[in-house]
């Protein structure tokens, strides 16, 4: 028993720094947009919120308080989320009145479109299965919101191919996300819940609300 435990603990934790890197990440790309998308013109904001949030979330997991650390990364999803849906707001607002150049418009476009991916992985990560504390203490991921081809394999395929005890982690999650935002369809995982359903429709809404809004702006529709 102490051994699973151990390995459900190392593979939480291997699982766990792909969605820290990703935050940060947004941060990043939330600092290069133009001042004008901007929430107060803070360039450095969003990255230091998201800086501030991860020190207790990562004290609180190898404390075991994991369900403070649930709270925590909600409300770390729920800033980056905000960020994300302010900057697209105000790039609408500002490409009737032109107020950006062409290269930055695509700057921001490229980045809001980065982020729309990033914003979601975290949250399918975050929410599929209990979160990823849920799913490293059962080990072997039979049961979620998406259906992953590994889920599909029979045992007898499962065990040579050492995915006997496969569950989910973020890059998993990333493919689905970044699936959802070219593709509009998550592909090979179908989907089984709704809440799942919702949040991949709004992620693709969005990802063709920021390419059709910058196809118009380049033929001068807007």
């Amino acid at each position: 028993m102490s051994n699973q435990k151990s390995n459900a603990l190392a593979k939480s934790v291997h699982s766990r720094w792909p969605a820290l890197f990703a935050f940060l990440a947004l941060g990043g790309l939330y600092a290069a947009l133009p001042s004008s998308m901007l929430i107060g013109g803070s360039r450095w904001l969003l990255l230091t919120i998201v800086s501030l949030l991860i020190v207790p979330v990562v004290i609180t997991y190898y404390q075991a308080a994991h369900t403070v650390n649930q709270l925590l990364g909600y409300v770390l999803n729920s800033v980056v989320t905000i960020a994300l849906m302010v900057s697209l707001a105000l790039l609408i607002r500002a490409l009737p009145l032109h107020l950006e150049k062409p290269q930055e418009l695509l700057q921001s476009a490229a980045a809001l479109w980065l982020s729309n991916i990033l914003v979601f992985a975290s949250w399918y990560w975050r929410l599929d299965a209990g979160g990823p504390h849920k799913r490293a203490q059962r080990g072997d991921h039979i049961h979620g919101a998406f259906l992953f081809p590994q889920m599909t394999l029979p045992p007898e395929r499962r065990h040579p191919a050492g995915l006997q005890e496969w569950s989910p982690n973020y890059i998993d999650y990333l493919f689905l996300a970044f699936n959802t935002s070219t593709a509009f369809s998550p592909t090979d995982v179908p989907v089984l819940s709704r809440w799942a359903k919702v949040l991949m429709m709004l992620q693709s809404i969005i990802s063709l609300l920021i390419i059709a809004l910058l196809a118009a702006r380049a033929v001068n529709i807007l």
